[in-house]
């Protein structure tokens, strides 16, 4: 059974950091996609940035403009974990933040979309105050 468990969200000032973390068990990690998604209040989930290792061993990133410049993912295969690393923060990125994985195999590519995606996690809150 794969499970994601997020965590590392909070409460932040905005123009702070925050750095979210998202657990993988009961699979083989360092092969599949990882993705991030948020979700604010009254609003459909949005992609954040995905991650995706292909057979040459090249990690390929994709993020959305909104985030691009101020978040960074990556992944520690070792610990099976996928981080997303989160400057600069403004209110508008306030919301319910799930880590994605899928068994599906990209080609230097990281998916973007939900459909693209499995697994998910159980979403850990993140607030950014004015």
């Amino acid at each position: 059974q794969v499970q994601l468990v997020e965590s590392g969200g909070g409460l932040v000032q905005a123009g702070g950091s925050l750095r979210l973390s998202c657990a993988v068990s009961g699979r083989t990690f360092s092969r599949n996609p990882m993705g991030w998604f948020r979700q604010a209040p009254g609003k459909e989930r949005e992609f954040v940035a995905s991650i995706n290792r292909s057979g040459d061993r090249t990690y390929y990133t994709s993020y959305a403009d909104s985030v691009k410049g101020r978040f960074t993912i990556s992944r520690d295969n070792a610990k099976n974990t996928v981080y997303l690393q989160m400057n600069s923060l403004k209110p508008e990125d306030t919301a319910t933040y799930y880590c994605a994985s899928t068994d599906a195999a990209y080609i230097r590519y990281a998916p973007t979309t939900e459909v693209s995606y499995t697994y998910w996690g159980q979403g850990t809150q993140v607030t950014v105050s004015s």
